[in-house]
């Protein structure tokens, strides 16, 4: 349900630089007292958890020319790959997450750096 399937259009979505697209997990909208929470409190809380759906291809890194200057050559770019795999749990900043919607589901668009902490399980779809 939260994967990257053919039969979906997330495979057709490219996710750029250290962008990392995340599936919010469900909160909970009841308090350990009982009380019910209208979604809106839960939502604006600063420490979010989500599913990482598509993650970017890192941070660009200056490739270093080893031809003449002068030729026309294809610029390579390199990147430096990001720890957040598909599949893991996030703990992340809501103040920097931009909310979107696809495909009639919710879900944010974090940088890296605003990731606090990735739980990478086998089951955590379960």
């Amino acid at each position: 349900m939260y994967e990257v399937t053919s039969d979906n259009r997330l495979k057709s979505l490219i996710v750029v630089g250290d962008r990392v697209l995340i599936r919010p997990k469900s909160p909970s909208d009841r308090t350990n007292s009982g009380l019910y929470l209208p979604p809106t409190v839960t939502e604006k809380e600063q420490v979010q958890t989500g599913y990482v759906i598509k993650v970017g291809p890192g941070y660009p890194i200056p490739v270093a020319v080893e031809e003449e200057p002068w030729k026309e050559t294809e610029e390579k770019v390199k990147y430096m790959p990001l720890q957040s795999k598909e599949g893991d749990l996030a703990i992340y900043l809501q103040r920097n997450a931009i909310d979107l919607e696809y495909d009639g589901q919710k879900y944010v668009i974090v940088p890296q750096s605003s990731i606090l902490m990735l739980e990478r399980s086998e089951d955590l779809f379960q």
